[in-house]
């Protein structure tokens, strides 16, 4: 074999390899855009047309989130095979659920749910277009190449459309090959930048709008500047706890034993009365280092992550709590924080205001949103408005695009429903869990 040889015959199978990379994505979005996108914009407009009869109340909503879950593996799609990232722009779903007409509320007025039929509309000609000319040609090419000549010798019908080989004779077929194999050539690697284009249009409709980045541009600015004045009043706390409390009784140490050094030669009972007296102090200075540090970062936290971490939060508390928690994974650190203090803070308001018997702890993940549900059968009467911990915690959640909702009615009982957007890693594998 000859060196050109072993040169161009890796090249033709990288050249083959990428014609059926492009004919496969062209086919995909073709077949989606007309065996998904056309049918759910079909039922879209039929389910809308049928809210009054009250069929639509409830299968409007059904639509739509299949929509935007098909929008959403397009987005997947695009950022996968072209590298074109496209945000999701939906509106978190308001905590503490929605009645019918409360989703369709929701639904509507969110810009993007009309995007979204707009481009469930409009992907079925682009998707067709856009697909044959990135994906199909070359294919039509390897027809004119390998099988048009010999079904035009054996039927007597050409290439495609085009023409009859019968009619041209033996030019018909040299016509075929030779403009199959220029198709071929020249699709390949022109079809990603078809199949590319339908992913920037895809964006251009699927991607958040200038005013709903303006608007979380703003509201990201409001709960950043939340969060700077809270973790510098969280500091000064800090500061005042390590001059009061730890800082005093280490002083008061210093001191005892200063005195002991001097007694010791002349009056070793005071002495040794004094030494005691500081070793109970350096023991509750210890514990206050201790309980200021759990204050910022509890061990228990970094050691079991946030289920484990609520457990033990559960179990110190002077009143039964049931926790329901099972999480798949680790969020990441600062998420994990924000929720293990938020669920605390809570905690602590139903022991101090609440006079509940019993309280409960939900936590759970999807969607990437880990949703968090603390209630009591206490008073009730509980508002964010009037309460320095519960906007604390308001501040804490929105610092990473959070929501908090609050459920009090006079009588009890109390909801408090909290929700973060984060994803999980996956669980770490304990030794003694890994098979040899």
């Amino acid at each position: 074999m000859s060196d050109r040889e072993l040169v161009i015959g890796p090249r033709l199978g990288v050249y083959g390899r990428r014609a059926f990379t492009n004919l496969v994505r062209g086919v995909v979005q073709i077949v989606v855009a007309y065996v998904a996108n056309l049918p759910l914009f079909i039922l879209a407009v039929l389910s809308i047309a049928f809210i009054p009869l009250g069929v639509g109340v409830v299968l409007t909503p059904v639509v739509i989130q299949a929509i935007r879950g098909l929008a959403n593996q397009q987005r997947v799609w695009a950022a996968e095979w072209w590298g074109v990232e496209i945000a999701v722009p939906y509106r978190p779903e308001p905590p503490g659920g929605l009645g019918p007409f409360g989703r369709l509320k929701w639904l509507f007025s969110d810009p993007a749910t009309w995007r979204d039929l707009l481009w469930t509309f409009l992907n079925v000609p682009v998707a067709l277009v856009l697909g044959i000319l990135g994906g199909l040609l070359s294919l039509y090419g390897l027809e004119g190449v390998a099988v048009a000549p010999w079904l035009g010798q054996v039927t007597g019908y050409g290439w495609g459309p085009f023409w009859p080989l019968d009619d041209y004779g033996l030019l018909g077929i040299i016509g075929s090959v030779v403009l199959g194999a220029v198709l071929v050539a020249v699709s390949v690697p022109v079809g990603p930048f078809f199949l590319k284009a339908h992913a920037l249009f895809c964006q251009a409709l699927l991607a958040p709008t200038r005013a709903a980045l303006t608007e979380r541009v703003q509201r990201l600015t409001e709960t950043r500047s939340e969060t700077v004045d809270a973790s510098a009043a969280e500091l000064r706390r800090i500061e005042r706890d390590l001059h009061d409390g730890a800082q005093a009784r280490l002083v008061a140490l210093s001191m005892n034993i200063g005195l002991a050094e001097e007694m010791m030669k002349h009056d070793p009972e005071t002495a040794a009365q004094l030494l005691a007296e500081a070793r109970a102090a350096s023991g509750t200075a210890l514990t206050e280092l201790r309980d200021l540090v759990r204050g910022i970062h509890p061990p228990v936290l970094a050691e079991r992550g946030l289920d484990g971490a609520v457990r033990a939060l559960a179990l110190g508390l002077p009143l039964p709590v049931d926790v329901q928690s099972d999480l798949p994974g680790r969020a990441d650190a600062p998420v994990e924080s924000a929720a293990y203090f938020a669920v605390a803070e809570m905690l602590a308001n139903v022991v101090k205001h609440s006079g509940a018997r019993r309280a409960w702890l939900q936590i759970e993940h999807s969607d990437d949103r880990l949703l968090m549900i603390v209630g009591d059968d206490g008073t009730g009467g509980a508002d964010p408005a009037r309460g320095s911990g519960m906007r604390g915690i308001e501040r804490r959640l929105a610092a990473f695009d959070g929501t908090m909702a609050v459920t009090s009615p006079p009588g009890g009982p109390t909801v408090v429903t909290m929700e973060l957007p984060c994803a999980l890693s996956s669980p770490k594998i304990s030794p003694s869990s890994e098979t040899g």
